[in-house]
């Protein structure tokens, strides 16, 4: 059998992921490479990979695409890394710099604002561009709460509006994947999830994050059924965007 090919985000929060994928006979059975999440979703649509962890707003656009995991990137409220940070509060932003690196969390922004704040907003890629607002994601807004005024939190502000958890990333195919591999790749996960706790120790710490918090508090691994309903939601809402 060829080596399944697969790409996975760089973050922290895949380092269980990551541990249980490189300690288990997985690893000697994949070609893993670690990007950032808007190339792991390009990877995936492109055919280079068989298998990428992927901001879930990507989904729509990967041939074939099918989740294959019990386990995901989630939250159920705050996460504590997907942020809108601002020196204005919410009413008054009229211009937002999106996140180059996310593709997820910038359509969950323009979904907030546009359904949730109901606030027309112009958004903007351009890295030197003034604004009053930006989209930070990842490990990128570890210790960043403290250089802004307000912080919200997308994870927080969705359930406020939805009721619902939210689903940043799942693992997706764009083939079919043989059932045996993928019981061992979700036995990997699990295993890299257990060892959550050793993991925190082993990892440096973090200026303005409480890391074991966030890994084992904030971020919510499970791929449940409400999880499920949050991802058909949220992709509804694009469609409108």
């Amino acid at each position: 059998m060829n080596k399944v090919k697969i790409s996975a985000v760089s973050y922290t929060n895949t380092k269980p992921f990551i541990y249980g994928i490189e300690h288990s006979d997985l690893i000697h059975k994949i070609d893993l490479s670690l990007d950032i999440p808007s190339d792991c979703a390009a990877k995936l649509i492109d055919g280079q990979v068989d298998i990428g962890l992927i901001p879930v707003a990507a989904i729509p656009n990967v041939p074939n695409a099918n989740i294959i995991a019990d386990y995901c990137i989630g939250s159920v409220g705050a996460v504590n890394s997907v942020f809108i940070f601002s020196n204005v509060e919410v009413s008054a932003i009229k211009t937002v710099r999106l996140d180059r690196e996310s593709r997820t969390s910038n359509n969950l922004a323009k979904v907030l604002f546009k359904f949730y704040w109901k606030q027309d907003v112009e958004f903007t890629t351009d890295a030197d561009a003034d604004t009053d607002a930006i989209v930070l994601i990842g490990d990128r807004t570890f210790g960043k709460k403290e250089a802004f005024a307000y912080a919200y939190d997308m994870g927080e502000e969705w359930m406020n509006f939805t009721g619902l958890p939210f689903l940043y990333a799942a693992w997706v195919a764009n083939k079919t994947i043989p059932q045996e591999f993928i019981n061992e790749f979700n036995a990997a996960l699990a295993l890299g999830l257990s060892y959550r706790n050793q993991l925190v120790d082993e990892l440096p710490a973090e200026q303005g994050i409480d890391l074991r918090d966030y890994l084992l508090n904030k971020l919510d691994f499970e791929l449940t059924d409400k999880k499920r309903e949050a991802l058909a939601l949220f992709l509804s809402y694009i469609a409108k965007l």
